[in-house]
């Protein structure tokens, strides 16, 4: 019987992939609504735990076991770039004219910051080469951007793993940090949360922390974190790999 299940399963493997993601964040909001009061976002708790389990497996963390097969197309290249292009559909370009000049000037402020801070870390660390150099510090605007990135300069997969891992370290600070510090910032209106999401950029990470903070200022900030996704992998790849092959050159 249990061989059974298990065929069927592995033959399912990308249905199976979303039930166990779904069984995840179901245990991870859970946790953070009964056990630490909502002091720590669900969001973050559930890609800790997705970390985690990833130390399980080898190279594709738990893709490599063949019950779990079907993370490795949900965690995929296809379905990350569908993503970008789902997240860039549903945004209306009028809407921008919305968030008004502090959210155009944030979200320039947020990319050029983010990037050339990823940039002087990766150089730190010993990469001097354009490619690499451009897709770290994409990858510090947020995990979507170091990707496509990389993957449109040619990098290397090591150096788009650290991209997507600066990405993650930004996407679970922003998610935890976001509703201890909003007091202190002045984060609690919809005009603060439109320049809030073009400074920091990460969807998701400034979706779950606003959503833990007051969920009315959710659409505020995801409004200008989206355009901040779609500008970064405008830019990235193109204007500012350019000024750092001219800078390295």
């Amino acid at each position: 019987m249990i061989e059974l299940v298990e065929n069927v399963l592995i033959k399912n493997g990308l249905l199976f992939a979303f039930l166990c993601v779904g069984v995840v964040m179901w245990a991870a909001f859970w946790v953070s609504r009964n056990v630490l009061g909502g002091k720590i976002p669900g969001v973050a708790l559930a890609i800790i735990a997705g970390l985690a389990l990833a130390f399980l497996g080898d190279k594709k963390g738990l893709a490599d076991i063949p019950l779990f097969a079907g993370l490795a197309l949900l965690g995929g290249s296809m379905l990350r770039d569908f993503a970008v292009v789902a997240t860039a559909m549903g945004a209306d370009l009028d809407k921008i004219k919305t968030a008004g000049l502090a959210g155009v000037v944030a979200l320039g402020l947020g990319i050029l910051s983010a990037f050339f801070i990823g940039v002087g870390v990766a150089f730190a660390m010993g990469y001097a080469d354009a490619v690499s150099l451009t897709t770290i510090g994409a990858g510090a605007c947020t995990y979507i951007v170091g990707p496509v990135t990389g993957s449109a300069l040619g990098a290397s997969s090591e150096v788009i793993a650290i991209s997507i891992a600066a990405g993650v370290v930004k996407t679970i600070v922003t998610t935890v940090a976001t509703p201890l510090l909003a007091r202190f910032i002045g984060l609690d209106n919809p005009h603060s949360a439109v320049v809030f999401g073009g400074l920091i950029g990460t969807t998701s990470g400034v979706a779950a922390g606003l959503a833990a903070t007051d969920p009315k200022l959710v659409p505020y900030g995801a409004l200008t974190a989206t355009f901040y996704t779609g500008l970064g992998c405008l830019l990235c790849p193109s204007v500012l790999y350019l000024l750092l092959d001219w800078i390295m050159a």
